[in-house]
């Protein structure tokens, strides 16, 4: 008990001792040491370090989750050590909603149908943003929360450790300042304060080797700041990798899911796409059923717009109509159905025209010395 009440009070008075050298300093009442330039940098660059990790992470874990609700109840289970539960992602979950939808309203009309296909593209959106998630929360969201919740965590007890060396060295420095100049004034206690200047400098000596101790161990684990970068640097290149992966993905789901929608449409709505009203168009050609089968929407070609008894027109003898022609950037690739169409790459620019009796839909495409029929809804016309 003895003991505990000596440390106790051994305690309370380095404290006020820490205090009083403290607020003297704030005041401008007491001297400071100070660090060299080289340290104070380490410092300012570990304390940027920090702040702008913390920014990242939490900026990306808005981006993994928007759901403000969601991440505070994922960050209670992190705490409380426990699995966080699967939660349905939004694609997951607007799949089931469009996949129950289609089986209320008849999954084999046209509608439901279409359903069903957005139904599983949307599933595998969801799918893939969840593999997405759970990559970038392992590669990357991790390893920059370890490095707050350990190693910055040291490295902020070492620097308070190492601020109570500085006040105890400079609170040493006071002492003996004092009693060197109490000494200069007494000349008949000599003896007396000579014993006093020799406590505070045996002090100060212990004082300023504790603080060049701690000060060297602060240095050292600022000094691994260089190697945190290089960590998080390779951490932020998986993340990119990952988030590469998520997007082609996507764009591969959507582009199978378009390529579907648009060789349906012709079962749907023969002759025409969907939205419009024309009547249906006879096949181009009888003689190829297995092509015209599984092409976009069968329009009459140029040959069939011939009037009974007369000799139908070749493409190539076909001359633009005096209205002009206009350019048109083409939006996305199309795969030529038959030799009466024309095949598109996305971003080519053609020449384009309408001749009379044409379906509304389609246009005469030329690219070159090349001819062809084109669908208006692949096109972005031009001035």
């Amino acid at each position: 008990m003895d003991f505990n009440m000596k440390k106790l009070a051994s305690d309370a008075g380095i404290f006020f001792t820490r205090a009083v050298q403290f607020t003297e300093e704030k005041f401008g009442q007491a001297e400071k040491t100070e660090l060299d330039a080289h340290f104070e940098n380490l410092l300012a660059r570990a304390d940027s370090t920090k702040n702008w990790t913390e920014k990242i992470l939490r900026q990306t874990e808005v981006l993994l989750q928007p759901n403000p609700s969601a991440r505070v109840e994922e960050f209670l289970y992190e705490k409380l050590d426990r699995k966080v539960p699967s939660r349905v992602t939004n694609g997951e979950l607007l799949a089931q909603y469009m996949a129950e939808a289609a089986s209320e309203l008849g999954p084999t009309t046209p509608y439901g149908k279409t359903l069903t296909k957005v139904a599983e593209a949307e599933k595998r959106l969801g799918a893939a943003e969840r593999d997405f998630i759970h990559t970038a929360s392992i590669n990357f969201l991790t390893p920059l929360r370890n490095f707050l919740e350990g190693d910055w965590k040291t490295i902020s007890k070492e620097r308070r450790l190492l601020q109570n060396r500085r006040l105890d060295l400079d609170a040493c420095k006071a002492r003996l300042k004092k009693a060197k100049a109490a000494e200069a004034k007494a000349t008949c206690e000599g003896d007396l304060w000579n014993d006093e200047v020799d406590k505070s400098e045996q002090e100060l000596r212990v004082a300023q080797t504790e603080f060049d101790r701690q000060a060297e161990v602060t240095r050292l684990l600022l000094e691994g700041i260089s190697s945190t970068h290089v960590n998080h640097l390779r951490c932020l290149h998986e993340f990119v990798e990952s988030q590469t992966t998520y997007y082609a993905q996507c764009y591969r789901h959507m582009l199978d899911l378009q390529k579907q929608l648009g060789s349906s449409q012709g079962a749907i709505f023969p002759g025409t796409f969907v939205g419009t009203t024309e009547p249906a168009s006879p096949p181009l050609s009888s003689t190829s059923p297995t092509t015209t089968a599984a092409t976009m929407p069968v329009e009459p070609s140029v040959t069939g717009l011939a009037p009974p008894g007369e000799t139908a027109l070749c493409l190539e003898e076909v001359a633009p109509p005096a209205s002009g022609t206009r350019k048109a950037r083409v939006l996305y690739d199309y795969e030529a159905a038959d030799s009466s169409e024309l095949a598109l790459l996305a971003d080519e620019l053609i020449t384009v025209y309408s001749l009379p009796g044409m379906d509304p839909d389609w246009l005469i495409g030329e690219r070159g010395n090349k001819k062809g029929r084109v669908p208006v809804t692949y096109l972005e016309l031009l001035s």
